[in-house]
């Protein structure tokens, strides 16, 4: 059975896992609510988690919307780096979808925390232009 996954990371379009998509529909470009934080895991691909409600600070998440089967999901899992999981997001229409999670407990105080950035292709692009300089 096919379902919507939210994708924030290496999967998107133009970046190194998005041939993990297989033939997924991409049905457009999409933000989180203002609840959750992005972390850079390693620097090779973001980890993001919800807060909880109550908590403050969190930020909208820039990421795609593509509707996924079960045996692509299946591809998408055996390719993702450890730790990823599929769970419940919440999109800035209030819309409840899939997407790819980050153990909080990993992520605070072990990685860096890039929420400022609310997207990982401008926290990419941030550090090549600074490489740049």
């Amino acid at each position: 059975m096919a379902f919507e996954l939210f994708v924030n990371g290496t999967l998107m379009r133009g970046l190194p896992l998005h041939g993990n998509m297989g033939d997924s529909e991409f049905i457009g470009e999409f933000r989180t609510e203002p609840q959750y934080c992005l972390y850079s895991i390693d620097d090779i691909h973001p980890g993001m988690y919800r807060l909880e409600d109550g908590e403050e600070d969190g930020v909208a998440v820039v990421g795609e919307l593509y509707r996924v089967s079960d045996d692509t999901w299946k591809q998408i899992e055996d390719g993702e780096p450890p730790n990823l999981y599929r769970g419940r997001v919440i999109l800035e229409n209030g819309r409840e979808v899939f997407g790819i999670l980050y153990p909080r407990e990993l992520a605070e105080g072990k990685q860096l925390d890039i929420s400022e950035y609310g997207d990982w292709r401008l926290y990419v692009n941030s550090k090549m232009d600074k490489a740049a300089v």
